[in-house]
């Protein structure tokens, strides 16, 4: 009797541990975390991570919100620790760096799975995202580079506006017009930035940052040369400010106070220019043409941590965040061109003082941002060195040979290891 009472006891005790077990799982509640770096979006991605939680219940998203300048820092120590974010905002600059050394997870075999259409998205974006044939991110959204201006200024000066058939001769001729001595105003600013002015004009101009093959600098091209040229000549001529002016106030505060009628700048800048008082005073065309148009484009991706303890919660949510839903969330926002291709008519609507479209047609022209498997190993390296062209301390010349050793001997480090 007593043999058979505890025979019986054991298997209640069986009954009861895979009835726990089973509630246990039932009941389990995932939260994830989302690492990203720009407030201006937050709202549009909690509205979209609202949407998730509503689909599945189960799961609940953080959102952790890191500024530019320390994201990057943040991220590499927390995925060196093996405790970086379930999924966050990657982009093409960092990524292989990421992806090579293991810290980002495959989502070819997720995308094969659920049948993911990448057909829908920009291509540059998702090749952006490829590394030896495998997909690491999928595809949040675009970008390109216009010609901002402002309108108060130009009427001031006479000059009519900026169309999208200019050329580098009209930005030229325009600037020296709009500069105004008596007022302190420019004509535009000069400013030493990669992505929003001299790659640009490098690959105008017909030359190149970074050979198609990765293996070298193509900073010391002629043409390449001349794109960096094209800036400085118009601190020289005095129609931009100083490169000590432009270290000391912001070229993107110079523009919104009207002291510089012209900057190049990204598609991001149409949601920040339309909240402020002067809003009106703004419109932005597309970049006047070197001798050829063209545009950087890069884009960023949300990807998944490879350490993530959650790999198939965070890819619903990453699978989600690429619909076109989201993406009509994000275009409607007016912050960023969706990745997702039908829905950037949709961002063009959303701010429509502006003549969006210009941005828009310029992905036909786009040119891949310079990427290769550590960047920032030579990039962190063009504000100092291409700086000294910018400072008049040395010819445009000069620095860009001095850019292109350094950044060929990262790049053999690079392939060495």
């Amino acid at each position: 009797m007593l043999r058979k009472a505890l025979s019986m006891l054991a298997g209640l005790a069986v009954i009861a541990a895979v009835s726990g077990c089973s509630g246990s799982a039932a009941d389990t509640k995932v939260q994830l975390t989302f690492a990203l770096w720009d407030a201006s979006m937050k709202p549009s991605e909690e509205q979209i991570i609202r949407d998730f939680e509503k689909e599945n219940p189960g799961i609940t998203v953080q959102i952790q919100l890191t500024p530019w300048d320390q994201y990057w820092q943040k991220l590499k120590a927390a995925a060196s620790g093996g405790e970086a974010p379930d999924v966050m905002w990657m982009n093409a600059p960092n990524f292989q760096l990421y992806a090579s050394n293991g810290m980002l997870l495959p989502l070819s075999k997720y995308i094969d799975r659920d049948s993911v259409d990448l057909g829908v998205y920009a291509k540059a974006v998702t090749d952006s995202f490829v590394l030896k044939g495998e997909q690491y991110g999928m595809p949040r959204d675009n970008t390109t580079i216009g010609l901002w201006y402002n309108k108060t200024l130009f009427d001031a000066a006479g000059v009519k506006y900026p169309t999208d058939d200019w050329t580098w001769a009209d930005a030229r001729a325009a600037a020296a017009k709009l500069t105004n001595k008596s007022t302190g105003t420019y004509g535009i600013a000069a400013a030493l930035n990669s992505q929003s002015n001299f790659y640009n004009t490098i690959a105008q101009a017909g030359g190149y940052v970074i050979s198609p093959d990765g293996q070298h600098s193509g900073y010391d091209d002629p043409a390449s040369v001349e794109g960096i040229a094209y800036w400085t000549d118009f601190i020289a001529a005095g129609h931009s400010p100083t490169l000590q002016q432009m270290t000391d106030t912001e070229p993107l505060q110079l523009f919104q106070s009207g002291k510089v009628a012209m900057m190049y700048g990204g598609n991001w800048l149409a949601g920040t220019f339309a909240k402020t008082d002067t809003a009106k005073k703004f419109n932005v065309a597309a970049l006047p043409a070197g001798k050829k148009r063209a545009t950087i484009s890069t884009g960023l991706a949300e990807a998944i941590s490879a350490k993530t303890k959650h790999p198939d919660a965070a890819w619903k949510l990453v699978e989600f965040m690429g619909r076109k839903e989201a993406a009509q969330t994000r275009a409607e926002s007016g912050t960023v061109i969706p990745a997702y291709s039908s829905q950037a008519q949709g961002w063009v609507s959303s701010v429509p003082q502006y003549h969006l479209q210009s941005l828009v047609d310029q992905i036909a022209v786009a040119v891949p941002y310079p990427v290769s498997k550590n960047t920032d190993a030579w990039a962190a390296e063009e504000p100092k060195i291409l700086g000294e062209a910018w400072s008049g301390k040395q010819t445009p010349l000069a620095a860009a040979q001095r850019m292109a050793t350094t950044m060929n001997e990262a790049l053999k480090a690079e392939q060495a290891r």
